[in-house]
């Protein structure tokens, strides 16, 4: 089996750092939700909670994919990143105080998604060379 491309296993680094993070959030949100609630944390705890199982699972499920490499793993990058950002951008213009580092939250974001569309076609011809190497194998 190939090694995959350096920037496919930074890609690969990319998803998993985010999924440990909406891990860590998961767990703050229940073990610390008698102190968001006693301070009125906005959102609530429970809303935090949901959110953050939501991308864990979403993340844990496209980690498993990519490390499988399988063909739908690409398609579903695309959808979680531009949805990820998307929530981002949601939670913190409507949730968050006003912050001074908008502009450099606006680069590393292009910049992410920038990175992501530039290595799906790497992922993608991964995944196809494979399913070619095994169908010759066979």
């Amino acid at each position: 089996m190939k090694k995959p491309p350096f920037r496919v296993t930074l890609l690969h680094l990319l998803v998993l750092t985010l999924t440990m993070w909406n891990g860590l959030r998961l767990w703050t949100a229940l073990a610390w939700k008698d102190t968001l609630t006693e301070f009125t944390a906005f959102p609530s705890p429970t809303a935090l909670a949901i959110s953050s199982a939501f991308w864990l699972i979403t993340g844990a499920l496209l980690v498993w994919g990519m490390g499988q490499q399988k063909n739908w793993a690409a398609n579903m990058l695309i959808w979680v990143a531009s949805t990820y950002s998307i929530w981002y951008w949601l939670e913190r213009l409507l949730w968050q105080n006003p912050r001074p580092n908008w502009l450099f939250a606006v680069i590393v974001n292009l910049a992410a998604l920038g990175f992501i569309l530039l290595n799906i076609k790497s992922m993608s011809r991964e995944a196809h060379e494979r399913k070619i190497e095994n169908s010759t194998h066979e």
